[in-house]
Formats: structure tokens, sequence, C-alpha cells
């Protein structure tokens, strides 16, 4: 008996072995650590890679490679005369992850949607304060607080968004990450347990791959999702290897300890593009990187002040330095790609001595102040803290001292958000939806003052000029609007417009099917492996 156990367990070991090593492995090396895994809480797109693009679903989705949307979780909809009312038919049969932390006893139904937006709208929701500073800053900054009347069940299968205006940018922004689906029937099991914040922190979802384990800092572990409703994914493991330097990211994607590693330093793009088994996308990118000032606090709250600064910044020291042939200079705050992008506009003028004059007009002496340099890479900035050292040495030389500061990436964006804050703010976005209103009304609109309006700008023309082109279905008389938003926006300088980059994508050659999105997201849907 003992030895029939003996060969059973050797049988089953070897089997397993046998299994594990059929698995297909993808392993990616990212560039920063979430914040968390409820992706409605953020705005960081690490985290959105962490979590929306893979763990989740929204009722609409981006074709990958585009800013065009397709049917998700919803597989048709329909939108009133009037643009008032959008109604989602659901698709049947679609399943929830199964976890040793949560077995699913339904499909998704009307309840989970309504869910999912409704603890962002309503503060009496028991998940509005789930964790400590939930500010919802997304949802907030798109004015969906104001734009929403009511989200109604129709039926199990059908649900009803009913909006206060017309908004033209509406179905886009329902494929965009802080809409993704979540399971209420999962989200009412953590609140009876009294373990809410674990929606934060095990995840689950519809998506193509199903959270496994995070180890903060060093890993996160998924696998794809069985049953999921676009069929299984070609790859069985996905993992994480959360590597913040570069150059590490390089020399693993060189060994072979990961397939695919984004943000590459420009200075090592040839010797990446060299190397015969290594693949090197490379696309413009949509994106923005800039300095926002902090218009709630003097000097700063006068554009005279800010557009003196603007002129002390030599940008082409800046994309010599830091962004090394792959950047051009940014005068407007969408990128040139963009429709509605106002080429008319001129650029601040390289004058120090025109700016330190004006600073000197404005009463403004030995001034002082803080620019804040991120933690990590993005695609709109390669180097922060290198930018911030070009920036401070341009201030020297009109009088005004600069001290660069720096936090952990999830604190840099919780501190940069408070309305107090001292100095300014080296960020930057890429387009989430591909519509102006995305950059215009998110980063600079009254809503997002105190989340993602890092200027904390709220400015009246301006605000007048976005608001009008959410509600006009009319392409050109958006884009009307939008331009002469951008001339305010360029007058008044809250940011110093610094760089649009292109962006590159370095992957094994083993790695096929990844396509690179447009919005700046990581996807791994139909992308394989070869052994």
């Amino acid at each position: 008996m003992k030895r029939i156990s003996s060969l059973l367990a050797t049988t089953v070991l070897a089997t397993m072995l046998v299994s594990t090593a059929q698995a297909k492995t993808l392993v990616y090396c990212s560039e920063g650590s979430p914040e968390g895994f409820d992706p409605a809480l953020y705005t960081s797109g690490t985290t959105f890679d962490a979590s929306s693009k893979n763990i989740y679903n929204r009722l609409v989705e981006f074709n990958i490679g585009t800013t065009e949307t397709k049917p998700g979780l919803a597989e048709s909809y329909e939108v009133s005369e009037d643009g008032l009312e959008y109604t989602f038919k659901l698709r049947p049969g679609v399943k929830f992850h199964t976890s040793d932390f949560f077995t699913p006893t339904r499909d998704l139904n009307a309840d989970d949607v309504i869910f999912s937006f409704e603890r962002q709208l309503k503060e009496d929701n028991p998940f509005n304060k789930y964790v400590e500073g939930a500010s919802w800053e997304y949802f907030n900054g798109m004015s969906m607080p104001d734009l929403l009347k009511s989200i109604d069940k129709v039926d199990d299968m059908t649900v009803k968004f009913v909006l206060n205006r017309p908004e033209a940018p509406f179905i886009a922004n329902m494929a965009m990450d802080f809409a993704s689906i979540m399971s209420k029937e999962y989200a009412d099991k953590l609140e009876a347990e009294g373990k809410a914040s674990d929606l934060n922190q095990k995840p689950i979802g519809t998506g193509p791959f199903q959270f496994v384990a995070y180890q903060p800092d060093a890993v996160i572990r998924f696998k794809a999702h069985p049953d999921y409703w676009a069929g299984k994914e070609k790859i069985d493991d996905l993992v994480f290897a959360i590597t913040t330097d570069a150059s590490v990211r390089q020399q693993k994607l060189m060994a072979g300890e990961c397939h695919v590693a984004p943000y590459p330093n420009p200075a090592d793009l040839d010797a990446l593009k060299a190397n015969a088994d290594l693949e090197v996308m490379e696309q413009e990118g949509l994106n923005v990187g800039y300095l926002a000032y902090n218009a709630l606090v003097p000097p700063f709250d006068n554009a005279k002040v800010r557009k003196a600064l603007n002129m002390a910044i030599n940008k082409q020291a800046i994309l010599d330095a830091v962004f090394q042939g792959s950047g051009q200079a940014a005068k407007n705050p969408i990128p040139p790609t963009m429709w509605s992008y106002n080429k008319a506009i001129e650029d601040d003028a390289f004058d120090p001595e025109a700016a330190k004059a004006m600073l000197e007009a404005e009463g403004v002496k030995d001034l002082s102040m803080k620019i804040w340099a991120m933690p990590v890479q993005r695609p709109y900035n390669p180097n922060a803290r290198r930018m911030a050292e070009v920036m401070q040495e341009d201030f020297s030389k009109i009088g005004v001292n600069v001290e660069i500061v720096s936090y952990e990436w999830g604190e840099y964006l919780d501190k940069s958000k408070a309305k107090d804050r001292d100095g300014a703010v080296l960020l930057g976005w890429t387009g989430d939806n591909g519509d102006p209103d995305n950059f215009l009304a998110v980063l600079l609109g009254c809503d997002g003052v105190g989340g993602s309006n890092r200027a904390q700008w709220c400015n009246d023309e301006f605000e007048a000029l976005i608001q009008k082109a959410k509600t006009v279905s009319d392409k050109a008389e958006r884009t009307k609007l939008y331009e002469e938003a951008q001339v305010v926006f360029k007058r008044e300088a809250p940011w110093a417009t610094i760089a649009h980059s292109v962006v590159f994508m370095p992957m094994s050659k083993k790695v096929s099917g990844y396509v690179m999105d447009p919005l700046g997201g990581h996807w791994f849907t139909g992308v394989d492996i070869a052994e």
C-alpha cells in the first residue's frame, strides 16, 4: 500500500512538473508599484496596468491600438434622440473570477454596473469612503457627479444612465479605467465580514487575467481567467516584476529575465535596437509633460509671475539632456496628434532677461520655491530629477532659488493634490480616451481642483469654453471651442508645458501579438510567447 501511494505521489509530482513546464509565462518588468487594485480610486497608469487593463472590463472597450470603442460587458447600447439617456444591454454569461478568497454564485448583472458607479457618485454608499482618503479623483475631475442624474436598473441585464445634459465624449468615457465594473456580490461579502478594504487589495473582476498574489514593491502574479467571456488567453501566467530602475529593466530584458520592459533610458535605445534577440516598438505618444504651479498660493496666483518663470525655462536644454532625441517641445496642454490642437499658438520665448524684468515689475524678489520631481519614469518624462536640475539652473539665472523634492510615487501623487501645496510639481498625462476633454477638463477644469488639476487653477473663461464643448456634438464646433480654450491657457500659464515624447517599447522577439496602446496602457490580451 505504501509503495502504491509512493508511486502515485511520484506520478502526481511528475504530472505537475510537466504541466508547469508547458504553461506559458510572460514576465513584464513594470516600472513601479500600484497604489492599489481598485482603478477608480487612482489616475496613475502604473496602477491601471496592474488593475483595470488586465483584471477588469468595462461596458465598452477600446480596440487596443486605437481610440475607437467596441462592445465590452455591454453587447449593445442605445442613445436617446436628446442625448440624455444611454441604455446598455449587458452581455449574458459573463463570469467573475473564482479565487481562494471568493467564489461567485452568479454571473455579471445590472447590480454590478450600478454598484460600480454609485459608490463613486453617492456619499451614503458604504463603499464611498471604504479606504482612507478616497476621493474618486477621475470621476469628480470629469464632472460626473453633475452629469449623472440617475443610473437605473431596467432589468437584470439592462442599465440606463440618465444625464442632466448631453455629453459628447460619454461613450469614450465609459471605456476608461475609472469605469471598470466590480462585483457587487464580492463587495457585499467583504462589507459583511468587515473587510471592505480588501476590494482594493484582493481584486475580483471579469477580465482576461485574475489576481493571484502581490508582494509589495516586488512582484504581482496573475493567471489567465479560464472562463473569460472572450476566450481564455494564450498566456497561462502573467508576472509583473516591479523594477523601478530603467537600467536594471534593460539588464533583465537582455538576460531573458523579463520579456517586456517599458520606459527605457533614451541613452540605451541604440543598444536595445542593436540586440538581435529584441524588438523595439515605437510610436508618437498621446501625451504631455508639464510643470504645474499652484495658482492658489502667492506669488504663483499671479499669471505674470507664472509667465515669467516659463520664459526662463530652456526647453531645448531639457530635450537634449532628458529626452535625447525622443521628444519635442510642448506649447499646448494637448499633444499635436490630437484633434483640436491649436497650431496658431506661439510658445513662450526663452528669454531669461525678460523673465527677470517681469518678476521685478511684479515686485517679486529673492523668490525661493520647490520643484517636485517624480521618482519614477513615465512616457512623458523619462528622468524627472534631471529635468528639475535643468530648471533649477535656469531659474537661478533669474534670481529664483529652487529646492528639488520628491516622494515615493503613491505619496507623490497624493501629496501633490493638496490645495496648499508648496511649490510646482512635475507631472504629465497620457490621454485615456482620445478626446481633448480628457486633457483640458480633467487636468485644468474647476472640478479637478484639489485632485487631478495639480495647478489648482480655476478660470471662468476657460471653464465656460470646455463645459460648452462637452455638450456640443458637432466636431467642428467643439474644435473651435477647444482652440479658444488653449488660447486662454497659454495667456494664463498655469503650467509650463515641457514636452511630448515618442514612446518606446522593448521586448523579446519571443513575444507576439503585443500592440502598443496610443493611450499609454500595457495590455496582454491576445499576447503569446514562444517557448
